[in-house]
């Protein structure tokens, strides 16, 4: 995630770190000389003249913004639909070790800490990174064994909990309202869990992305023999201009699509995960906390 001051009007025109234009850089240099040598040529491809007007692109530019506009829309719903999933794992871990706390719970902690290590665990299962280090450093050496060789490690850790609070209930610890208070919250992170799954694991159709990615490109690489008899020598910053809105739009979308990568624009549910554990154990009176995950060079992960 991009996490920077907003500068005021005009440095926000000229702003390089943070946007998405080095990622289309290239496509954008090449769409520009051919405007260029479209110019130079005075529009004519191997002698002879491409005859194109305005119209058809007037046609054609509106129907693309409007597909642009419902991938990008439908781009941004995964990315909100993920931040608020990750918003309830903070709720349900809080309110899980609020519980722990006010029902009395012998020992507490172990607990508390494996909700964090359910947390980390789900990060890794989203990015597919290696949590051997997390689980290491969070839960207790036998539950650590038991994720070995496991698919989803996270719902050993929720089972696991799931177990220990049938176990203090049937020891007398805590009575069956409170057990079930407990096993709402364990719930609650189990549907968060399978909604994070959906949308990481469940990409858009890949046909909208090849229909818009060539209908793109066809057009910029067109656009110049339609502008060139309206506007001369002024094509290649008119086609500049349009193709860094359509090519930005596209790779945004593309960018945001799967909201737990590592791209600049998605979600930085490493700093979330790091919230959500030191939360947990300062509810604990724990000072041993997990330090603040700052931005590097704007970029938030």
């Amino acid at each position: 995630m991009i996490v920077r001051p907003r500068p005021n009007w005009l440095r926000m025109l000229f702003v390089w770190r943070g946007s998405i234009i080095m990622r289309i850089l290239p496509q954008l240099l090449v769409v520009t000389a051919i405007s260029i040598a479209v110019v130079t040529f005075h529009g004519e491809l191997l002698h002879w003249k491409v005859t194109l007007t305005t119209v058809p692109f007037s046609l054609v530019g509106v129907a693309l913004a409007i597909f642009l506009g419902f991938r990008n829309s439908a781009s941004y719903d995964r990315y909100w639909e993920a931040r608020k999933l990750w918003g309830k794992l903070l709720v349900d871990s809080r309110g899980f070790t609020r519980q722990l706390i006010t029902t009395g719970v012998k020992d507490p902690l172990p607990l508390a800490r494996a909700v964090a290590g359910f947390v980390h665990a789900t990060r890794h299962h989203l990015r597919r990174t290696d949590a051997q280090a997390d689980m290491t450093r969070l839960l207790p050496a036998a539950l650590c064994a038991r994720l070995e060789g496991r698919r989803t490690p996270a719902m050993q850790i929720l089972a696991w909990l799931a177990e220990q609070v049938a176990e203090r209930h049937r020891l007398g610890q805590i009575d069956s309202v409170q057990a079930m208070a407990l096993d709402h919250s364990l719930g609650g992170l189990n549907d968060a869990f399978g909604g994070c799954e959906r949308i990481a694991f469940t990409p858009l159709p890949f046909t909208y992305s090849v229909i818009l990615h060539r209908t793109v490109y066809l057009y910029c690489l067109m656009l110049p023999f339609g502008l060139l008899d309206a506007i001369g020598f002024m094509t290649p910053l008119m086609v500049a201009f349009v193709a860094y809105t359509f090519f930005a739009i596209e790779a945004l979308s593309d960018e945001i699509e799967d909201p737990f990568g590592l791209e600049p624009n998605d979600l930085p549910i490493h700093a979330l995960s790091n919230g959500i554990e030191a939360s947990v154990l300062e509810l604990l009176g724990e000072t041993d906390l997990p330090p603040v995950i700052e931005p590097i060079d704007h970029v938030l992960r």
